[in-house]
């Protein structure tokens, strides 16, 4: 049997309280082990033909590929955006011991 994979899932999100309550609902939920909930960016981005900028807060998930479906599905739901970033990394290697840990609290491991 392989190892099972594991993710950093980046989310930006348009304010910190709703970075906050998605970040809890994704744990709480056992789709992420851990979130890191980083104010203070500022994205720069393309939209419907216009260059934008606006002020975000960047969801940094720890979770395991086997909750990848079932937490982007959750992130859609909560996010307000109409096309929220969600972007899936994959983790190559990591603390053995920190890795045990993601598997014993991602419901879906």
């Amino acid at each position: 049997m392989s190892e099972p994979g594991y993710l950093i899932v980046l989310v930006s999100c348009p304010t910190t309280a709703l970075a906050l309550s998605m970040g809890r609902a994704l744990v709480e939920e056992q789709l992420a082990a851990c979130v890191h909930v980083m104010p203070g960016v500022t994205a720069i981005y393309r939209w419907q033909g216009s260059i934008e900028e606006d002020p975000q807060t960047v969801l940094v998930v720890k979770t395991c590929r086997a909750a990848w479906s079932r937490l982007a599905e959750r992130v859609q739901e909560l996010h307000t955006d109409e096309v929220p970033e969600i972007l899936a990394l994959p983790i190559e290697e990591g603390l053995q011991t920190y890795l045990r840990w993601i598997d014993s609290v991602v419901g879906m491991s």
